[in-house]
């Protein structure tokens, strides 16, 4: 499998101007009208932070798009999550309208969470014949009964696992407090167990799965299509992302597709990574538009979600067992 130089993992500085009581965060390339680092400067960002020597080859060859081509806006940052909501692993921006953020913790009873902009919980669901042992991500996607929600029970700290699950659920109505009953889809990994934290499904259905990078190099699998609920199947390896493991704050956490399947979102703890797909499909993760996500301060970043127009959801876990998980919005434009 071809390794892919990923640019979420690029270190160069990046410029964070207030607009008003906005925030436009630029890529990791430099912000449009900021004035260009010397040579010098440049050499010592660089040394100040290492590029993994692994990567280090791949890095500047994938690069990052030019400064000026999709900026994001933050237009919300640090809005509480419901109180026992600690550890928001993932998020998904629900595909039926009217404004619902569906997320859950890692950990406890089977449940998900709607919640608005605002972050006031809209709806609680306890998802049917599902249980948790570790829950990283949700994905929102069309499915053969019309919009399903897909929670991946995928995280495995130690590697271990000798399968992971991914549930299936029609979206729930409004005013639901349990869901119809899952399907389970099981997978192993071709190339033995991975930790991962993050899944996305294209809109025909194609659903992937990222792993993190902690336990060994991070890579792009997908299930065969079509889907088999209730059957163990092995995932394709599509490609490989990193050599080597990745360093922490490179660590991927979330991953996301946009409605219109043109774009994949995959973030780590400082940065945004969206990559374009190829004709609504995905072969390769390359050319992303990048941005670093320091500025937002967040306790331990974790989803993403990506809804219609370019609007991107991050939500990150509280850091602490007595406070809220939080979540921010933005607004990118993006290439094309």
């Amino acid at each position: 499998m071809p390794v892919l130089g990923l640019g979420f993992i690029v270190l160069a500085v990046i410029a964070v101007v207030g607009v008003g009581s906005e925030l436009v965060l630029g890529h990791l390339r430099g912000s449009a009208g900021a004035a260009a680092p010397t040579a010098t400067a440049q050499a010592s960002q660089r040394a100040a932070r290492p590029v993994p020597a692994a990567l280090a080859a791949d890095t500047p060859a994938r690069g990052t798009a030019s400064a000026d081509s999709a900026p994001c806006r933050v237009l919300a940052s640090g809005v509480a999550l419901p109180e026992d909501v600690h550890e928001s692993s993932g998020a998904a921006w629900s595909p039926r309208g009217g404004g619902l953020l569906w997320t859950h913790n890692d950990s406890g009873d089977p449940e998900l969470v709607g919640v608005d902009q605002g972050g006031v919980e809209r709806a609680r669901v306890r998802l049917t014949g599902a249980t948790v042992t570790d829950w990283e991500d949700i994905a929102a996607a069309p499915c053969p009964g019309g919009n399903c929600l897909y929670v991946a029970d995928i995280g495995d700290n130690r590697a271990a696992r000798p399968n992971v699950t991914v549930y299936r659920v029609a979206e729930p109505a409004a005013g639901a407090t349990a869901t119809a009953p899952a399907d389970r889809l099981n997978a192993t990994y071709p190339d033995g167990p991975q930790d991962a934290e993050a899944i996305f499904v294209l809109p025909d259905g194609t659903l992937h799965v990222v792993s993190k990078g902690e336990t060994g190099p991070a890579s792009l699998y997908r299930f065969p299509q079509p889907l088999r609920p209730g059957a163990t199947v092995m995932l394709e390896k599509v490609a490989g992302i990193s050599a080597a493991v990745l360093e922490r704050s490179s660590r991927i956490t979330g991953a996301s597709a946009s409605p219109d399947g043109r774009w994949v979102a995959v973030r780590t703890l400082r940065s945004l990574s969206l990559y374009p797909t190829q004709n609504g499909g995905l072969r390769t993760l390359s050319n992303p538009v990048v941005m670093d996500l320091r500025g937002l301060k967040e306790a331990q970043g974790e989803g993403v979600a990506m809804g219609d127009g370019g609007v991107v959801f991050l939500t990150s876990e509280a850091g602490g067992k007595k406070t809220p998980a939080t979540f921010a919005r933005l607004a990118c434009t993006l290439p094309g």
